[in-house]
């Protein structure tokens, strides 16, 4: 009988006890919402997110400040900034395969934590260095009549290179390979990992420079380049921990795919060959049988070349993976993007001075770029559930090209300088004069610097402030204004509202290479990924360079918007081969 039932007969009131069961479920229900938020923050995600989000930050930190401590060096010269960015992109473009190679081959923990290691202690040793030439610059030019000073500057900008290597490796292990993992090769879930780690990119690429460039406004150098020491000595330990945590509680991340054994027994042969030990023949197959004709050839060269010839057919071997990959257009794709003007790099800043510009306008403009590209991650989720992530990609990729269509319209649109006169020889004096005139009633849209009517689009600084790709000037008149801003207001709206599809075309791409491309190759692919993008990007300097005035800018937008088309159109090549493919197979 029920403890109801003996209540009513006894005239009592009725009361109504849970049982354990109700009681246990409701403590259950209450303790849900703080339980699952503490799985969450132990979970492999948030560590992720979290050591993302230090090496994001320090990485936004570092590329900054060493822009900022080489121009001060050289006596404010961009000689040794540009040296930088020529041998870190130089590098990354030759040794991109071999770390992939490398990332490939050895056990994922291992590979984190090298990484991890030569990139903080690099950027250590480097600011250290960078310090005792701050505090001792007078005497270090006195010694060696001057070549001290020179070892000094080629040590910071070897040590940053190397920090730039092994961050790239990382971003390669941890961005491409472990999150897909993580996932359990779940798309739903990669995309929203993908997207989370570009936003958390996005914000530390406004936040970080802003950091640190106030720790260096309000101290000194030197206070900088301790801050940047102590972040990362600091961020090394917490990255180690948590990535060390990720690696044990995701037993996948212990587990590599073999090689294929005919593979394996090629590729040992060959390092046998390498180095010189060559006692046990390789099996004739027709991946090696060439390479068994010339075997004497090989082991009579020194031990030097034979390394190197390892080495040159490593990055062969690498870059004909990555153009065998079913996603090879669309890989391509993504790398011509990168040869543009139009984005928030110090070209395009340098040009929007020459139109008057402000510098808190353009760091309000980089804010709202920052939103639109937060925007494009999410329309990517968005997208991707709804239409799949191919049609994301080409629907990304019109909404881009739309965008751009803008800035295109800016090279003609009242207000703009462009005069491709200033590109045609002077045939006779009648037509120097009829040039030159020209030239004077363009020059009241450019900057007047330093009076003359062909500015470069980079004016000789007196005092820079670099927000990463951004570079502002203090101490330079503002000059005078345009006589319409329509094609600079034009120029910037298509800027700000194409990164939406740029980082939505950017996630999908990225997404499709960590689908698409089989384990035990995605290192080298990727690192052969990273070396097309600098590729790409050196060539958008090399344009700069041939037209480096304001008057020039509107051709290189248009030669711009021609890459990004070629790119986007080997997207939409890519797209229809898949599309193609899936519609044969079903």
């Amino acid at each position: 009988m029920s403890q109801r039932a003996d209540a009513s007969q006894c005239g009592g009131v009725v009361v109504e006890f849970e049982s354990d069961d109700v009681r246990d479920a409701r403590a259950k229900k209450a303790r849900s919402i703080p339980g699952s938020a503490l799985i969450y923050l132990k979970g492999p995600k948030f560590l992720i997110y979290v050591s993302g989000a230090l090496s994001m930050w320090g990485d936004r930190m570092w590329h900054f400040a060493i822009s900022v401590f080489l121009i001060e060096l050289y006596g404010r010269n961009l000689l040794l900034t540009a040296v930088f960015g020529l041998v870190v992109a130089g590098s990354v473009l030759l040794l991109g395969a071999l770390i992939g190679d490398w990332v490939d081959r050895n056990p994922r923990n291992k590979v984190a934590h090298a990484s991890l290691f030569i990139q903080n202690i690099s950027v250590t040793v480097c600011s250290i260095v960078l310090m005792l030439v701050f505090l001792y610059k007078q005497r270090i030019e006195q010694i060696w009549d001057g070549w001290l000073t020179v070892v000094c500057y080629t040590v910071v900008i070897i040590l940053a290179d190397v920090a730039n290597l092994a961050s790239t490796a990382l971003t390669i292990a941890i961005q491409r390979d472990w999150i897909v993992v993580i996932t359990g090769y779940n798309r739903g879930h990669l995309a929203g990992m993908n997207a989370t780690m570009r936003r958390i990119d996005q914000v530390t690429n406004i936040l970080a420079p802003l950091a640190v460039g106030q720790v260096m406004t309000l101290a000194s150098n030197v206070v900088g380049c301790g801050f940047i020491l102590g972040w990362n000595l600091v961020s090394l330990i917490v990255e180690f921990f948590f990535l060390s945590r990720v690696y044990r509680i995701v037993p996948a991340l212990s587990i590599k795919p073999p090689v294929e054994e005919e593979d394996q027994e090629y590729l040992e042969g060959r390092r046998l060959q390498a180095e010189g030990n060559v006692a046990q023949p390789l099996p004739l197959t027709e991946g090696n049988c060439n390479t068994s004709l010339n075997l004497k050839e090989i082991t009579n060269l020194p031990l030097c070349f034979r390394r190197f010839r390892w080495l040159v057919s490593t990055c062969k071997d690498g870059w004909r993976a990555y153009y065998r990959q079913p996603v090879f257009l669309a890989g391509m794709g993504l790398a011509f993007l990168y040869t543009t003007v139009l984005g928030f790099d110090c070209i395009t800043t340098g040009y929007a001075y020459t139109q008057g510009i402000s510098g808190s306008l353009l760091s309000l403009l980089m804010g709202v770029s920052a939103i639109t590209g937060l925007m494009g991650t999410v329309m990517f989720t968005r997208l991707r559930k709804t239409y799949g992530l191919v049609n994301t990609g080409i629907i990304s990729s019109c909404l881009h090209l739309g965008c751009l269509l803008l800035c295109v319209c800016s090279v003609f649109a009242p207000g703009s300088p462009m005069d491709l006169s200033l590109l045609m020889p002077d045939v006779t004096s009648n037509s120097s004069t009829e040039l030159g005139g020209m030239a004077s009633q363009r020059q009241k849209h450019t900057y007047p610097l330093r009076g003359g009517s062909n500015q470069p689009l980079l004016p000789d600084r007196s005092s820079i402030h670099w927000t990463n790709n951004t570079v502002l000037f203090d101490n330079v008149p503002s000059g005078t204004a345009p006589e319409s801003y329509i094609s600079i207001i034009l120029l910037f709206l298509g800027v700000i509202t194409a990164r939406i599809g740029l980082w939505s075309f950017d996630l999908t791409v990225t997404q499709l290479l960590q689908e698409n491309i089989c384990e035990s190759e995605r290192g080298v692919v990727n690192g052969v990924q990273s070396s097309m993008n600098y590729l790409m990007d050196l060539l958008h300097f090399i344009m700069v360079i041939s037209a480096p005035q304001p008057q020039h800018f509107g051709i290189l937008v248009i030669i711009s918007v021609l890459f990004i088309t070629t790119g986007h159109t080997m997207y939409f090549l890519y797209a229809h081969k898949a599309k193609r493919k899936r519609s044969l197979d079903t």
